[in-house]
C-alpha cells in the first residue's frame, strides 16, 4: 500500500461544490475508517449532526473519539448497524426514527469486497447483504424521514467493479455460501474469479438501485428526493487491507501505486451528499482511477431495465417492498 498520499482535491470541493449544512441531519454508514470516515467528518464541519452507523467495535468507538476531536462541538450521534444482520439493521432503523423527526442525508457507503463465499445469519452472501441488501433496507425504511426534508440525499456508493457482466438473480437469493467459492490465488491476484464476480454484482447493484429509485421517484413526482451516485476512484483504505487478510488480493500490486488518498477518494460522495446543484441522478467520482470527482456519465449497464428489476425485486423478496 502507497504511503502518505497527498490529498489533491479536498480543498477545492470543500470550497465549490458543498452548501452550508446548518440544522441537517445525515446518516453514514461504514464510519470506522476510509471515504466513510472523510464524508462524516466533511458533513460535520460545514454544520451537519452525522449518524454514524457502524457494527459496536472499538474501531467504531475510536473513530468517534477521533472525529470528536477533528470536529469539536458538532454533533456526531453513534448508532449500532451490523448490515450483515437485517434484524441489527432494523434496531438502527427504529433507534433513527425514535430519536429523529427528519433526516436529509443517507450516505449508503459501507462496503465489503471480494469476501469469502460465506452466507450471513439470514443466509445471503456476506457481500450482497452488506454493500446492497441491508443498504436497500434502510433506504424504505427511513424514506418516510427523507421525505420530510425539502432536500433529501440518498447517496449510494458504487465503484470501478460495476462495469462487467450483467446482474444475476443468484447473487440475491438466499444462497450465500453456495456462489462459486473463493477462487484461486492467481485469479484473486486479477481480479477475477467467483470473489471478485460477486464484488462486481454488488457494486453494479448499488448503481442500478440508483437509477430504479429515481425512476420511481419521478414516476412519483416525488422532487425533494434525490437519488444520486458515486464512486471513489482506486483509493488506498482499509477495504483493501480486509480483503487481503482473507487472500481476496495481495497488497503490494503495483496498480496500487495508483492509488489515491482516502481524502479524494471520497469527494464523488461528499458531493453527492452536499454539492447544491445535484440533481437526481447524478453520478460523481474520478474519470479514471483517481482524479476530481466529475460529473459522469452513467453507463447503460447502470440504466438497463432486466437489471433494475434484478436489483429490486431480489431486495425486495429479502426485506419487504419498498413503496414510496
Amino acid at each position: 500500500m502507497p504511503a502518505q498520499i497527498e490529498t489533491l482535491h479536498l480543498d477545492t470541493v470543500v470550497a465549490n461544490h458543498t452548501r452550508d449544512m446548518s440544522g441537517r441531519i445525515a446518516a453514514v454508514t461504514g464510519t470506522t475508517t476510509g471515504t466513510g470516515f472523510i464524508c462524516a467528518r466533511e458533513l460535520a464541519k460545514r454544520g451537519a449532526t452525522v449518524l454514524l452507523l457502524n457494527r459496536s467495535s472499538s474501531r467504531a468507538s475510536s473513530s468517534l473519539a477521533q472525529l470528536r476531536e477533528a470536529v469539536p462541538g458538532a454533533s456526531f450521534q453513534a448508532v449500532v448497524c451490523d448490515l450483515q444482520d437485517f434484524e441489527s439493521v432494523r434496531g438502527a432503523i427504529a433507534a433513527i426514527k425514535a430519536s429523529h423527526e427528519r433526516l436529509d442525508v443517507l450516505c449508503n457507503n459501507a462496503g465489503v469486497m471480494a469476501l469469502e463465499d460465506f452466507a450471513t445469519t439470514d443466509g445471503y452472501d456476506v457481500q450482497i447483504q452488506t454493500n446492497c441488501i441491508s443498504h436497500f433496507l434502510l433506504t424504505k425504511e427511513l424514506f418516510p424521514l427523507l421525505a420530510k426534508s425539502d432536500d433529501a440525499r440518498i447517496v449510494n456508493h458504487s465503484s470501478g467493479a460495476r462495469l462487467g457482466p450483467p446482474l444475476e438473480e443468484k447473487y440475491f437469493a438466499r444462497q450465500g455460501g453456495d456462489l462459486g467459492g473463493n477462487g484461486t490465488a492467481q485469479e484473486n491476484a486479477s481480479f477475477s474469479g467467483p470473489r471478485w464476480m460477486r464484488y462486481h454484482q454488488t457494486k453494479l447493484g448499488n448503481a442500478v438501485f440508483t437509477y430504479g429509485l429515481k425512476q420511481r421517484l419521478e414516476a412519483a413526482g416525488i422532487t425533494n428526493v434525490k437519488s444520486l451516485l458515486a464512486h471513489p476512484g482506486l483509493a488506498a483504505t482499509n477495504l483493501q487491507v480486509t480483503t487481503a487478510e482473507t487472500g481476496g488480493m495481495p497488497l503490494d500490486l503495483p496498480i496500487m501505486q495508483q492509488a489515491q488518498s482516502p481524502e479524494d477518494g471520497a469527494l464523488g460522495i461528499i458531493r453527492a451528499c452536499m454539492d447544491p446543484a445535484a440533481s437526481s441522478g447524478d453520478f460523481f467520482g474520478p474519470k479514471t482511477w483517481s482524479g476530481f470527482p466529475e460529473l459522469l456519465p452513467p453507463e447503460d449497464l447502470l440504466l438497463d431495465a432486466e437489471n433494475i428489476r434484478i436489483n429490486w425485486q431480489g431486495c425486495e423478496a429479502a426485506v419487504g417492498e419498498f413503496s414510496l
